[in-house]
């Protein structure tokens, strides 16, 4: 929740760099951190997921492990694109 507040107050900072004309490169140069800063979230609740949920349903049984194993390689793909 942390980072997502950090997260939130970059947007903010953005918002208010166009609203006040600011120069594009340093508005680009804030993107790019809120991107980086959203790619590490997604990161965690990945490694969340796989840590907690696939384990969890691969002890479960097989099919259920499968299933997770499936859902997370989405995620990850959806990630990628």
């Amino acid at each position: 929740m942390r980072r997502l507040k950090r997260i939130e107050g970059q947007v903010r900072g953005i918002a208010r760099m166009v609203s006040e004309d600011s120069y594009c490169i340093d508005i680009l140069t804030q993107v790019a951190a809120v991107n980086k800063a959203l790619h590490a979230v997604s990161i965690g609740l990945l490694e969340e997921h796989i840590g907690h949920c696939v384990v969890s349903a691969a002890a479960e049984s097989s099919e259920a492990g499968d299933a997770k194993v499936k859902e997370a390689s989405d995620a990850i793909a959806r990630l990628l694109r």
